[in-house]
């Protein structure tokens, strides 16, 4: 979809929300007239923030201080939509709950202030958390594995507005101070016109690791020429696994390293995924790690295939807590270790950086460092 209907769409849907927020929330508050206004004000600027945003998003440059504020508004809109359905449902409880009118109008009040500090607390609280990278640590048990490996998994990062040089310079540092056997990065790296994120991605050339970093493409890269950021991640010198595999460490005693296009290329109708392709000529008395963006790829496998590990990203981890719901509606698995199969095992990186506003809540961003093991 062309970035400005897509933005059109967005904002019809935006505005919808900002009613329900005004009806069924702010105009049911107990406070004055005056201060309804100013609350309406504060929707329809929000709203004209979200437009703001989508510009800077792909016509206009503004500067970073400007755009972050740009960038708050779509999760300000969703965090107060949550709040006010949780205070429409409050609210209808407590008129059916049989007590005196006097006691029915202090539960009222309580629940209204409850509902503006419950928006402003956790509207705080997931600006906090996107600005914090956590460090996940997990051992994971592969069979027929000869040697430990660590691997240090990336994804999501979506360079472009907020995710510049500067966080991509902090992250390969972390990497680097990981001492990693190899780093993966499993889709959704570059989010915005390839010649935009030159600077960005240049940053790349300092990760340092026994084997390489490897890189599969996610559903965002085919927004954004597909074929342009493919080729600038080659010329970076890091490896692009397009259905294709390769042997990781010394002959018998690592592993098989697979990756396939995303699931969305069957929509884009072209580099599309092929599972059989990027098995081909493998070692098969080794196991097999696979990079796959979105962890539903696992429909495309079977054990016959023998696959002891998929490495995915895509969902965020729901990024905003309430998504996390909607996310399990279409994904089998939203974050962390999983045993999908008794011989598959799948992990799930919530993201490295964030998409859209510069929040998270109840999902913090990771890096993830993987130790392989052989199983007991």
């Amino acid at each position: 979809m062309h970035p400005l209907l897509f933005t059109l769409v967005l904002l019809g849907v935006f505005s919808l929300l900002n009613m329900y927020i005004f009806k069924r929330l702010i105009s049911r508050l107990f406070i004055s007239p005056s201060s309804k206004h100013y609350f309406k004000v504060f929707l329809y600027c929000n709203l004209f923030g979200i437009f703001l945003y989508a510009l800077g998003r792909y016509y206009i440059d503004f500067p970073s201080w400007l755009y972050f504020l740009f960038s708050l508004p779509i999760g300000v809109l969703f965090l107060l939509f949550c709040t006010a359905v949780l205070y429409d449902i409050s609210h209808l409880l407590l008129s059916l709950t049989p007590i005196q009118e006097n006691r029915r109008q202090f539960f009222k009040k309580s629940l209204d202030i409850g509902a503006v500090a419950t928006a402003a607390a956790i509207t705080s609280r997931s600006i906090y958390e996107a600005r914090t990278v956590v460090l996940e640590t997990k051992e994971i048990q592969i069979k027929n594995l000869h040697k430990p490996y660590k691997i240090l998994q990336l994804s999501d990062i979506h360079i472009g507005g907020l995710i510049d040089g500067a966080f991509i310079r902090d992250i390969v540092k972390r990497v680097n101070a990981c001492k990693p056997d190899l780093v993966v990065i499993t889709g959704d790296l570059v989010d915005i016109d390839i010649n935009k994120a030159y600077d960005a991605l240049e940053e790349f050339k300092a990760l340092e690791s026994k084997y390489g970093t490897y890189y599969i493409v996610g559903n965002h890269e085919y927004f954004h020429g597909i074929e342009g950021i493919i080729q600038r991640v080659k010329d970076l010198g890091i490896r692009v696994l397009e259905n294709e595999n390769l042997y990781i460490g010394e002959e018998h005693k690592g592993f098989n390293l697979a990756g396939v296009y995303d699931l969305f290329g069957y929509r884009a109708l072209k580099f599309m995924p092929d599972i059989n392709k990027a098995l081909k000529h493998r070692e098969t008395d080794s196991p097999t790690v696979l990079l796959a963006h979105q962890p539903k790829f696992l429909q495309e496998i079977n054990d016959i295939q023998k696959i002891d590990l998929v490495l995915s990203g895509h969902t965020h981890g729901g990024q905003l807590f309430p998504f996390r719901f909607l996310v399990s509606l279409q994904q089998p698995y939203i974050s962390g270790l999983h045993q999908h199969t008794p011989l598959t095992q799948i992990y799930v990186n919530k993201g490295t950086g964030f998409w859209g506003p510069p929040m998270r809540l109840g999902a913090s961003a990771e890096i993830t460092q993987i130790t392989l093991v052989a199983s007991s």
